[in-house]
């Protein structure tokens, strides 16, 4: 099915929102003298359909059923991850921001429930530029929201959306996210430091490259002595058919065989070297790890 600008803007933004009350952080996983939590910019409302249109829905039913989930709608968590050294207070992404969606953009006043100000923020990592990622950029009133921060982004990733072509490429359905995504990137253009795939990009943090979801996603591990954690973006993108059909082609993904492809080398990684992660969009704070099953990986909820 091809799908307009009009209908993919109309389902995100005309089905009903919930009530929901974001979970303002969870507690902290040490990272050798730092500390890694997350923190919520709420949630967003979906049609199923933008996950599920290119799913077998013989076997994706099960799979629905055993989480308690239907085809229709989707409100997955948004959870920012929050890593503290004492020296840097850095920021994966920043979410919506207040023109997005009615039920997101709420990460001030979580890093405020944190005891976190946004000028405490010293530098800020975006994973990509979809619009739950970095619309948060900018404030009611077009205005840097974190003023004190220094910006980094992966080269791959500014270059496809700062092309002035990516709008035209991108499909009509996607050319707002693409006006939207450059517009707040223009706010930063003289201040964003760039960085690749298997660079330090700070002490103790790596970029992974991880394309598909966009064409230049990162992810970063943190890492001090034994203790690591992966955070992942959305290159693992909900806790259920990404986890126990990661092949599967899902319509969130704007290279969706590239982006299957991360999901398998990421998953291997993960379980090969028993790292904790933390997930844009998976539950209860997105933090945990990942356990291997006779019909796939599952998400196992971190109690800490």
């Amino acid at each position: 099915m091809v799908q307009t600008r009009r209908c993919f803007m109309a389902g995100l933004a005309a089905i009903p929102f919930l009530n929901v009350r974001p979970t303002s952080t969870r507690a902290d996983i040490p990272i050798g003298s730092g500390t890694l939590t997350t923190v919520s910019d709420g949630t967003l409302v979906l049609p199923g359909s933008f996950l599920f249109d290119q799913m077998p829905k013989d076997e994706l039913r099960p799979i629905l059923i055993d989480y308690g989930l239907t085809e229709d709608q989707l409100t997955p968590e948004c959870n920012l991850a929050l890593y503290r050294d004492g020296t840097n207070t850095v920021l994966f992404d920043v979410g919506a921001g207040p023109d997005f969606m009615a039920s997101a953009g709420k990460i001030a006043s979580s890093l405020e429930t944190a005891g976190v100000s946004v000028d405490d923020i010293t530098h800020i990592v975006f994973t990509h530029a979809h619009p739950d990622h970095i619309w948060g950029l900018l404030d009611e009133f077009d205005d840097p929201l974190f003023s004190q921060a220094s910006y980094m982004m992966g080269r791959a990733e500014w270059d496809y959306w700062w092309n002035p072509e990516t709008v035209h490429q991108i499909g009509e359905a996607r050319a707002a996210l693409a006006v939207g995504a450059k517009r707040r990137m223009a706010a930063i253009e003289d201040e964003v430091a760039f960085f690749d795939g298997g660079q330090e990009i700070l002490p103790g943090i790596a970029a992974i490259s991880t394309p598909g979801h966009t064409p230049g996603h990162m992810s970063f591990e943190l890492r001090n002595g034994t203790d690591a954690a992966l955070v992942l973006g959305d290159v693992i993108g909900n806790h259920h058919v990404a986890f126990h059909k990661p092949d599967w082609h899902s319509g969130s993904d704007q290279a969706a065989p590239t982006a299957a492809s991360t999901r398998k080398m990421l998953f291997d990684k993960i379980t090969r070297e028993d790292l904790q992660i933390v997930g844009f969009h998976l539950p209860n704070g997105g933090i945990g790890r990942v356990e291997v099953g006779p019909d796939g990986y599952r998400f196992v909820q971190e109690d800490i």
